[in-house]
């Protein structure tokens, strides 16, 4: 379904975004793994080619932050390839402050994290639909959260040292309207943005968390990484053509 796609995923060499390349690649995709830590783009790039016996994994250093940076990734990536058929916004820089509550948390840490998220998400977006307008068209998918949909379920995360922080709440919401911002700036422009809202992804969190979540949703609860990737092949795909501006929640009912 995405044959010979160019495919740069953000922050690639993630949990996620691991799961995003294989995601590419098994459609016969080309994925380009995009962060900004060398070495673990680098050992993420052997490492899945050699899982998936592939040498359509490329690995490319990037600050999402950086308007140089970017201006580099694209241009080399151009060079390289002659096309980029699209962006997947995945990357979620933090810093060392993140994650606290919300009586502790310092204006300048907010403002901090806001920039480097958001801020980063936006000027990802705008120097690739630059590419992609000269290009003639173009493909972005914004990854979100059941958090940008819904306010938090605080309970679940009773007995654990576990919250969900205001930045990412105000992050993921943000990005969903950004996405549609976009989607009606580029009209005329053959370039759609999308955005995917996952539930919550299994990382080994504590057994009384998952039992509260699980009671949230209506039959898994948390999902694997991978139950992303039909989703996001479909974003990618022909298939979803004139899908254009839409939020696509994957979350076994988590927010109902």
């Amino acid at each position: 379904m995405l044959s010979n796609q160019v495919v740069v995923i953000t922050g690639g060499a993630g949990l996620i975004g691991q799961e995003f390349v294989k995601a590419v690649v098994e459609q016969n995709g080309i994925a380009i793994i995009a962060d900004i830590n060398e070495e673990d783009g680098q050992q993420a790039k052997e490492f899945l080619s050699k899982e998936l016996h592939t040498e359509n994994i490329d690995f490319i250093q990037l600050d999402i932050t950086s308007k140089k940076s970017l201006i580099t990734c694209i241009n080399e990536l151009e060079d390289k390839y002659q096309k980029i058929d699209a962006l997947v916004n995945n990357a979620y820089p933090r810093t060392k402050n993140y994650g606290r509550h919300f009586f502790d948390v310092e204006y300048e840490d907010f403002c901090q994290i806001v920039d480097l998220n958001l801020g980063g998400y936006f000027i990802t977006s705008q120097q690739f639909a630059k590419f992609f307008q000269k290009q003639g068209y173009g493909n972005i998918i914004n990854i979100s959260s059941i958090y940008g949909v819904v306010a938090p379920r605080f309970d679940i995360y009773k007995d654990t040292k576990m919250t969900t922080p205001i930045e990412y709440a105000a992050i993921k919401s943000a990005l969903i309207h950004m996405t549609k911002y976009m989607a009606k700036y580029f009209k005329g422009m053959n370039i759609k943005v999308n955005t995917l809202s996952p539930g919550g992804i299994f990382d080994s969190q504590p057994e009384s968390f998952l039992n509260a979540y699980k009671e949230k949703c209506t039959n898994k609860g948390m999902l694997d990484k991978a139950d992303l990737k039909g989703t996001l092949v479909y974003l990618l795909s022909d298939m979803s053509q004139y899908v254009n501006g839409q939020n696509i929640i994957v979350d076994d009912g988590f927010s109902l």
